[in-house]
This record gives C-alpha cells, sequence and structure tokens, in this order.
C-alpha cells in the first residue's frame, strides 16, 4: 500500500504544475482546440492535425496494399515465381521493392490528381482539411471503380444493407475498397493461371521424355528449370509481364 501512495503522490506532483498552468500561458501548447471558422465550418489546431496526420502514417502499408495496383502486381509476381518452379530467387524483397515501383508509375496519373486537386489547395490555405481529403478521395475512387467488378460492389453493397447509395460512384470507402480488393485477387489469379499453363506444359513433355527414357527416378523439375528459365529469357518475360500487368490498368 505505500508503494502506491508513494506512486500516486509522485504522480500529483507530475502533473500539478500542468494542472496549474494558466491558460493564458504563452509557453503552453492547446493539444486539442476546435473552432469554427467565417463559413460556419469546424477546424482544429495544428497540434490536433499533426496527431491526426502521424495517426494515418500508422495506415500507409494498409493503403499501398488494399487501394491501389500493388495486390495484384505482387501476386501475380509471386505466382510467376513458383510457376517456374523457382523458391527463393527472386527474393521477396525483390519482388516487393519490383511491385512497388511498379504501382508508383501505374498510380502516377492518380497520385498526380491528387496532388493538383487536394493537396497543393490544402497546402496554400484555399482548402479546408475536410474538403482537402473529400476532394483526394475522388481519383481514387475513380481508379478502384474502373478495376472493380459490379457483381464484387453489388455483393458488399447488399451485405451493407444499405438502400442509400444509387450509383457505384455514390458508395463510400467501406464498400467499395474491400470490393476492390475481391476483384483484384480475382484478376490477379486469372493472370496467374494463364502464366502457368507454358510452363507445365513443359513440366509435363519432360516427364514424358523422362519416363520413355527410364529415368523414372530423376526429378523432372531438376531438368525441366533450365528449359523454362531459358524459354522465358528467349521471349524476354519480365518486360511482357511489367507491360501486362501496366497495360491491364488501363490509362487514368
Amino acid at each position: 500500500m505505500r508503494i502506491w501512495r508513494l506512486s500516486l503522490l509522485l504522480l500529483l506532483s507530475l502533473l500539478a504544475p500542468l494542472a496549474l498552468a494558466a491558460p493564458n500561458d504563452p509557453l503552453s501548447i492547446p493539444a486539442i482546440t476546435l473552432g469554427s471558422n467565417a463559413e460556419g465550418q469546424q477546424e482544429y489546431s495544428v497540434s490536433l492535425q499533426i496527431l491526426l496526420i502521424m495517426t494515418a502514417l500508422s495506415f500507409i502499408p494498409a493503403f499501398a496494399m488494399l487501394m491501389t495496383s500493388f495486390t495484384r502486381i505482387i501476386i501475380v509476381f509471386s505466382l510467376l515465381r513458383q510457376a517456374m518452379g523457382l523458391q527463393q530467387t527472386p527474393s521477396n524483397q525483390i519482388l516487393i521493392g519490383l511491385a512497388m515501383f511498379l504501382t508508383l508509375f501505374i498510380m502516377a496519373p492518380v497520385f498526380d490528381r491528387i496532388n493538383r486537386d487536394a493537396l497543393q489547395p490544402y497546402l496554400g490555405e484555399q482548402l479546408p482539411a475536410q474538403e482537402a481529403i473529400a476532394r483526394a478521395q475522388i481519383p481514387l475512387k475513380d481508379f478502384m471503380l474502373a478495376q472493380t467488378r459490379e457483381s464484387d460492389l453489388e455483393l458488399f453493397m447488399r451485405l451493407s444493407r444499405r438502400t442509400d447509395i444509387a450509383s457505384p460512384d455514390a458508395a463510400p470507402l467501406t464498400i467499395l475498397v474491400p470490393a476492390f480488393v475481391t476483384s483484384e485477387l480475382k484478376t490477379a489469379f486469372q493472370i496467374g493461371f494463364m502464366l502457368f499453363i507454358p510452363f507445365l506444359i513443359i513440366d509435363m513433355v519432360v516427364a514424358s521424355v523422362l519416363m520413355a527414357m527410364g529415368m523414372m527416378m530423376l526429378s523432372p523439375l531438376i531438368i525441366s528449370l533450365p528449359f523454362k528459365i531459358m524459354l522465358f529469357v528467349l521471349v524476354d518475360g519480365w518486360g511482357l509481364i511489367m507491360g501486362t500487368l501496366a497495360g491491364s490498368f488501363g490509362t487514368f
């Protein structure tokens, strides 16, 4: 009990100067303040805006994976590595880095629209934070709607039991994001299936030749792997894959 009392006294002694500080003290920092501008809209203090921005930074990985082209690209790259029979080559770090830069290339028009319509007017104090966020959502929603299947969007609208959404453009991000991710998963696996076919044919041909020669104890993967790598290099596989992925998103 004495330890708890001593800890409480120490805590009170540390908080007492803060509690007794004058509200008009120039050294004090107003952590959370809400005000109204001339138009009647609410404005937040700079410290609260910084807190919200720092909190939003923790969602950057989820934003990069679920609201951009990153999901489709990284899944296709992973399926391509499995189709070729390569376990750790290229490594995960290389695939993720390649997917990130290809995502930046594909999403560049969307980011330019966000910078032009929302970020720069906000930094120039021409827009409040709420309106800047609303404008920043428009290019992202246009991009995701263009890649989302109507059946997936209708599925999540039905699950949400929302009856006040008149058109897909009016769908909130809470419905659009899961529908977009579902469509991206379907598209990525469809592309991966097409990538598996030529490598599967090579495996079947090599396995048939080995069985005909009576070399059944030799693994077909050991023989087919060099042929698959050679075929992939001769047809400029990486260029075809990246060009196909970039072209599958269209122009925004």
